[in-house]
């Protein structure tokens, strides 16, 4: 079985051995370094090249945002190939949508139940995006909300090259088109509801819930419910 190497980068002391100690446990998991600060842990993960870094935000000398800017980096100060799962306290709206936009794959919060944490990791090195609940319904209140503006201004008033970078355009596009309907499909799927109780809250059938779920999934790019959030904060819906 091929394990998943982790990079552990959290100052608090208490939480960062619990952390280890608890991940090293499992058959899975390696835990290939740590660090206690954002200088310490980024040569670290140069030397180790993890499949995951989980990062706090909060390091004492560079917070955690810069710290996977760096990481997630096009350039040749990057690390390729490494993921990025944040680890923080913060559930706020500020801090939420600076970490994906930095390229954070995944967000936790500190308070996750280790089992939840184990299939965060393993989501994020699949290559999929795992977010607490609390964090899907920020970015999805943030998309809702940028598509009202969106929808506000004339097409005279609108021009796409003054806000997203020419490759984005067509997503960005296609994320627009989503329907109220599917806007409130894709609220319910945030809060967990399954297509029979979306079909229950919106008086429509299971069928129709199913056709919707599989437009915004397109229109989004997303391969599952949990992108389909993600994706409408990195394919322009945030600025």
């Amino acid at each position: 079985m091929n394990k998943i190497c982790v990079a552990l980068i959290e100052d608090d002391d208490l939480t960062r051995v619990g952390i280890r100690t608890t991940l090293q446990q499992r058959e899975e998991i390696e835990v290939v370094g740590e660090a206690a600060n954002a200088t310490e842990g980024r040569q670290m993960l140069t030397r180790t090249c993890p499949d995951i870094a989980i990062i706090d935000i909060g390091l004492p000398d560079k917070d955690g945002i810069e710290l996977t800017k760096e990481v997630k980096s096009s350039s040749s100060k990057g690390i390729p190939g490494i993921k990025v799962l944040i680890l923080t306290l913060w559930d706020n709206k500020e801090s939420v949508l600076a970490a994906f936009a930095a390229g954070a794959d995944s967000y936790c919060m500190k308070n996750i139940h280790f089992e939840n944490l184990l299939g965060a990791l393993r989501f994020t090195h699949n290559g999929d995006s795992w977010i607490d609940p609390a964090i899907a319904r920020i970015v999805l209140q943030q998309a809702q909300q940028t598509s009202s503006k969106y929808k506000s201004n004339t097409k005279n008033d609108f021009n796409p090259t003054n806000t997203y970078s020419p490759g984005k355009i067509d997503n960005i596009i296609n994320t627009y088109t989503l329907t109220e309907r599917e806007l409130e499909v894709l609220h319910l799927i945030v809060e967990g509801c399954s297509n029979a109780v979306i079909a229950k809250k919106l008086y429509i059938t299971v069928g129709t819930v199913k056709t919707h779920v599989r437009n915004i999934l397109n229109k989004l790019c997303a391969d599952d419910r949990t992108q389909a959030a993600v994706h409408a904060l990195r394919s322009g819906l945030v600025g």
